[in-house]
């Protein structure tokens, strides 16, 4: 599955927690969720920097404002990212055989290793009780 087709599939199941994702399906979605967050960070980020550096005046205040609206979006796009995000991540759970309810591992501390251990390790060889395997 190539890193286009992974996250057309993941925002086209953006609620989907039932059925099977592969390896590369779930790790190129995690990487494009990084990178649209760093993005997302970076740019209202250079804005409070020019703001820093304009000084305390109108153009020092636009760009606050902007730096403002720009973490606003920020705070949209992570949240718009993160129901497709355990999406998927159930359904890489299901590829391994296990139920979805481990990512609630994500609510305790640590919990996340071993969350990323399990989407790391290869899914069942076949079909299981959450559907047939997925190809790619």
């Amino acid at each position: 599955m190539s890193f286009v087709e992974s996250i057309r599939v993941c925002l086209h199941k953006y609620v989907t927690f039932d059925g099977r994702a592969s390896r590369a399906e779930f790790w190129w979605f995690y990487l494009f969720i990084a990178l649209v967050g760093l993005v997302a960070y970076v740019i209202p980020l250079a804005f409070v920097m020019l703001a820093a550096a304009v000084g305390d005046n109108a153009a020092g205040a636009a760009l606050g404002i902007m730096s403002a609206i720009g973490f606003l979006l920020v705070f949209v796009v992570v949240v718009g990212l993160y129901v497709p995000f355990l999406a998927v991540g159930s359904r890489r759970l299901h590829d391994r055989g296990q139920s979805a309810w481990l990512l609630l591992l994500l609510l305790v501390p640590c919990g996340s290793i071993a969350l990323i251990v399990l989407w790391v390790l290869e899914g069942t060889p076949g079909d299981n009780v959450y559907g047939p395997r997925t190809l790619a």
